[in-house]
């Protein structure tokens, strides 16, 4: 099973890099699973530096939009408490911190086996709610106009903007409009 959530990893200089990712997770046991970035990927340069980094679930769609187009300011707080070489998000439901038990870099997309090493819970899942997944669904497109004809983006757009339109709260009504703002100014930059 694919589950959407984001990896925060440490960066070379310190800082905090935090990615969506959806990693292969066994829905029985969770204690390990495969991560599958790109090598030019910032996360993958991270895990192969560091060996370590924190998977969060969790029901922040405006994180999740921003986070998946690399429009992070400012960044999210931090938990205390943690070891200094974790860094894991404040607003998440679970955390899942893991070490790189195995890393195979000879394909553009890497598999990365990860062994979780200890975890935590923040706070409860929000619950179902189809907005959320509208938002979800438009920044994985986000993440693919390099890939998709503008055209079948505009549709896929236009049919998410409905689920949002009926079920949305303020949270996702502002990251689908994040997401459609970057949309259109990339297809701008492109024209």
């Amino acid at each position: 099973m694919i589950l959407e959530g984001i990896v925060t990893t440490t960066n070379e200089d310190g800082s905090t890099n935090i990615s969506p990712m959806g990693p292969a997770v066994d829905d029985e046991s969770f204690t390990s699973f495969l991560l599958r970035p790109f090598t030019t990927s910032t996360t993958y340069k991270n895990l192969k530096r560091f060996g370590h980094g924190v998977l969060h679930v969790t029901d922040d769609v405006n994180l999740m939009a921003r986070a998946a187009v690399g429009r992070i300011h400012p960044e999210p707080a931090m938990l205390a408490g943690v070891p200094s070489h974790r860094r894991v998000l404040a607003n998440c439901c679970h955390w899942f911190a893991f070490d790189v038990s195995k890393l195979d870099g000879t394909n553009d997309r890497t598999e990365i086996s990860c062994q979780v090493v200890e975890t935590g819970r923040v706070r409860d899942f929000f619950g179902f709610n189809r907005a959320k997944h509208a938002v979800l669904e438009a920044a994985i497109l986000a993440t693919r106009l390099h890939l998709l004809p503008d055209d079948d983006v505009r549709k896929k757009l236009a049919d998410l903007q409905v689920m949002v339109a009926k079920t949305a709260g303020r949270s996702e009504e502002e990251a689908f409009d994040f997401l459609m703002s970057y949309v259109e100014s990339h297809r701008k930059q492109r024209a």
